[in-house]
C-alpha cells in the first residue's frame, strides 16, 4: 500500500494553484463624462461600467457600503472609469463579482485587509404591533431592488432576516444587523420614497412612505439607532490602472 502523505502534498498542491476566476477579455478606458451620474449593469458573461470610481467598484464588487471602504488616497473618490468585461463561458451574479475582484486585484494592484469596528448603525427589531409576515417554504434566494429616483421598489424573496437586515445597509446609507430572534426565511416586496426626498412629500400621502415607515406598516419591523459591529474594508495599497 503506497503511503497517503504524498498523495495529499499533491492534491494541497493543485488546489493551492487553482486560479481565480477572471474575465477572458477586460477594455479599461478614463471616463470623459462628468461626476454625477454613472452606472454598472451584468449579463450573462460581461459587466459593463460607466463613470464609476475606484471605491465604487469596490464596493459592487465586494457587495459593501461606502462607509465600510477606508481609502488611503483621494484619487480612489476621484478618478473615474469605463470598463467593459467579458468571460469565457455564460457567468453569471456572484461569479462575476469574483471575476471583477480578481480585475480590480490584477489592473488596479489592489491590496486591503478587514477590520471590525463598532459604528453607528441600525439594529433591526419587531416592532411593538408585532410581526406581520409569515416564513414561506425555503426556494431560490433572491433580492433585488429598481429605483427610478423618487421611489425605490425592492423585491425579497425566500431570504432569513439576517440577510434582509445587510440589504437595507445600502439605502439607510449605514450599518445594520439583525435582533429580531426570527427564524425562517421570507418573501415580500417592498416601496419607498428615499429619505431625502420623502421629507417634501405630502402628508399623509400613501404612495411616498419613507423606508422606516414600510418596515413598521407592511412588515411589523423597526429600525433602532445602535453602535454596530462593522466590517470595514481598508485599502492597504491601489495604483492608477494602464488604460487602453
Amino acid at each position: 500500500m503506497k503511503p497517503l502523505l504524498p498523495l495529499l502534498l499533491l492534491a494541497s498542491c493543485l488546489f493551492a494553484q487553482t486560479p481565480a476566476p477572471a474575465f477572458e477579455a477586460a477594455a479599461i478606458k478614463p471616463s470623459n463624462q462628468a461626476p454625477g451620474h454613472s452606472s454598472s449593469h451584468s449579463r450573462t458573461g460581461m459587466v459593463v461600467v460607466s463613470n464609476e470610481t475606484l471605491r465604487q467598484l469596490i464596493r459592487e464588487a465586494y457587495e459593501l457600503n461606502d462607509n465600510q471602504i477606508e481609502i488611503p488616497e483621494k484619487w480612489i473618490d476621484a478618478d473615474r472609469y469605463d470598463i467593459n468585461a467579458r468571460a469565457l463561458g455564460p457567468a453569471e451574479g456572484e461569479e462575476l463579482m469574483k471575476m471583477l475582484q480578481t480585475l480590480l486585484v490584477d489592473r488596479f494592484k489592489l491590496a486591503f485587509h478587514r477590520e471590525t469596528r463598532t459604528l453607528p448603525g441600525y439594529a433591526l427589531v419587531v416592532s411593538k404591533g408585532g410581526l406581520k409576515i409569515r416564513p414561506v417554504e425555503p426556494g431560490d434566494a433572491h433580492t433585488g431592488s429598481h429605483s427610478n429616483g423618487a421611489h425605490t421598489l425592492m423585491e425579497v424573496e425566500h431570504i432569513p432576516l439576517a440577510e434582509f437586515a445587510a440589504r437595507l445597509a445600502r439605502p439607510v446609507r449605514a450599518p445594520v444587523v439583525d435582533e429580531t430572534g426570527v427564524k425562517g426565511v421570507f418573501s415580500f416586496k417592498l416601496e419607498w420614497t428615499p429619505e431625502n426626498l420623502s421629507a417634501n412629500a405630502p402628508a399623509g400621502d400613501p404612495d411616498s412612505p419613507s423606508l422606516f415607515t414600510v418596515l413598521q406598516e407592511k412588515l411589523g419591523l423597526k429600525l433602532e439607532s445602535r453602535k454596530v459591529p462593522t466590517e470595514i474594508f481598508v485599502i492597504d495599497h491601489a495604483e492608477k490602472p494602464n488604460v487602453d
